[in-house]
């Protein structure tokens, strides 16, 4: 069985950290932003650029750093209908050895989450896409898309309305 290549893979071989770090800008060809719309489920990723940093730490951990902003239009939850959205975010992971547990860490809750170091390189744009992945918006919606009169026996509908008409009362 063959694991597909990831659709934004942008892989930095460990080597290329001897001096210590390395940093490179990042941004998705067309053919890249239509293969990742479609893993996750958007109308269109119009853009999605990343500027990454990678440093060698002590016992053979690899930081990296990363700072992306992306233009996507999702479908409305309520009426299917497009919901552009835009996302810039900072991110950091902390490479390691397979057998360096992430409690030998000691991450505090600002501190990059560990990720098992898989071969000779780390795959920047892979990283990104899935840090894209985890910031997306979960229930999309139009401002002006309401949702009906006794959508609260519903529990996914009540829970998609915004919280002054979960209450029974008009927004402001």
């Amino acid at each position: 069985m063959t694991v597909p290549a990831a659709e934004f893979s942008r892989l930095v071989p460990l080597v290329r950290l001897a001096s210590g770090s390395y940093r490179r800008r990042i941004a998705a060809r067309p053919a890249e932003r239509v293969a990742l719309a479609t893993r996750f489920g958007l109308l269109a990723l119009d853009r999605l650029a990343a500027d990454i940093v990678l440093r060698r730490e002590s016992g053979g951990i690899v930081l990296l750093e990363a700072a992306f902003e992306a233009a996507f239009v999702q479908s409305c939850v309520v009426t299917l209908e497009p919901v552009r959205g835009t996302i810039s975010e900072r991110f950091a992971l902390r490479y390691g050895p397979p057998g360096v547990a992430e409690a030998d860490m000691t991450p505090s809750a600002n501190e990059a989450v560990f990720e098992p170091l898989a071969g000779d390189a780390i795959d920047i744009g892979e990283a990104v896409a899935q840090e894209l992945c985890l910031q997306l918006p979960p229930f999309p919606r139009l401002a002006a898309a309401a949702i009906e009169a006794g959508a609260e026996a519903d529990p996914l509908l009540a829970a998609l309305a915004p919280p002054a008409e979960r209450r029974g009362r008009s927004p402001r």
